[in-house]
């Protein structure tokens, strides 16, 4: 009886030193770990807007308002995740980056960031997470794809098989028509959302 008690108690100290440990480090590399975490996404942020000095948080950003905004407009597949607020030098609002989950895609989620500045163009999609065939769907993350959505003025986009011929069109990745899909829904998603809810060009919160 006296060693099942003993074992307990080293147990138990164990445990308890365990967790001091675990709680000391997480103390420690939560600070890094945030600023780190905020670095890229000012990072992936500046990739869409370039002409921003520095973006922040869309304080009126409403989860249950996008989700129904998406919805009416049939986006039903994507969530709105979270809105920046892309500022100039002079500390001026001058677009939004709006990140959008689809979960649309052939390998799963796909996650983008869409730049639209105050005039409603789009100025470049980050592709933040993405797990789609190699040499298909992947194809999604080169540049020659992404580029298709740069510096467009248009309300909505449309993918094609047959070679865009439009501003609004962008041709589909071969053998990835789902992911294609899955992108240009992406992207609509977040236009729509700037449309609907951060009034088409009005950067005032």
């Amino acid at each position: 009886m006296g060693k099942i008690i003993k074992n307990a108690i080293i147990l138990t100290l164990i445990t308890l030193i365990s967790g001091l440990a675990l709680g000391a480090v997480y103390e420690i590399t939560k600070d890094p770990i945030a600023v780190a975490q905020e670095n890229t996404k000012q990072e992936a942020y500046k990739a869409v807007l370039s002409d921003a000095v520095e973006f922040e948080s869309y304080e009126s950003f409403d989860a249950s308002e996008a989700a129904k905004v998406l919805a009416d407009a049939g986006f039903t597949n994507d969530v709105v995740d979270e809105v920046a607020v892309a500022l100039d030098a002079s500390g001026e609002a001058m677009g939004y980056v709006v990140t959008v989950t689809s979960k649309e895609g052939y390998g799963g989620e796909i996650k983008i960031s869409t730049g639209i500045d105050a005039e409603g163009t789009v100025k470049g999609i980050s592709i933040l997470s993405i797990s789609e065939t190699a040499g298909l769907g992947m194809k999604a993350t080169e540049e020659e794809f992404q580029s298709q959505f740069r510096d467009k003025a248009v309300e909505q986009f449309e993918y094609t098989k047959s070679g865009a011929s439009a501003d609004n069109q962008i041709d589909a990745l071969s053998g990835a028509t789902i992911t294609t899909n899955a992108v240009t829904n992406d992207v609509n998603a977040a236009l729509t959302y700037y449309q609907m809810v951060l009034g088409g060009g009005n950067t005032n919160e």
